[in-house]
């Protein structure tokens, strides 16, 4: 009895670290095109991920960067390879340097340009122009033990 015990605490302990770790090199597996939407009536960059990116697709990552509480009050957080005064958004870098996040009930307070590690399940987004083209869905703190 104890053997089976041992052995179903030792599959759960893995699934709970199957965890892969990403940096903003990873994300960089990925190119862009110009490409016209309609429903803005204008042109955007359109992704095209590579193979390295698309194999994550799905899995539970963490990655290290900045965050950026836009609009705390709506839900809204992006995870940024660089501070806010030189993110993507200020245009000093591509949209593969940010990361939206869908973070999970209760998060705590974030502040501007903190630097934190945050584990999700990777989505990876071409068509919906209201979202981030990399999405971490689940999103929460990854404390490393």
């Amino acid at each position: 009895m104890r053997s089976v015990f041992f052995l179903c605490f030792l599959l759960i302990s893995v699934k709970g670290w199957s965890q892969t770790e990403i940096t903003w090199e990873t994300l960089t597996d990925v190119e862009f095109s110009r490409k016209y939407f309609e429903e803005v009536d204008g042109y955007m960059y359109y992704p095209h991920f590579g193979e390295t990116v698309k194999a994550l697709e799905g899995e539970e990552v963490y990655l290290k960067g900045y965050m950026l509480p836009i609009d705390p009050k709506e839900g809204i957080f992006v995870l940024s390879r660089s501070p806010f005064a030189s993110c993507f958004f200020c245009g000093n870098a591509g949209p593969e340097t940010i990361v939206e996040l869908l973070l999970k009930p209760d998060y705590p307070r974030f502040k501007m340009d903190q630097v934190v590690t945050m584990k999700g399940r990777l989505k990876l987004n071409q068509d919906d122009i209201d979202y981030c083209n990399y999405i971490l869905e689940d999103a929460e703190l990854h404390i490393k033990w």
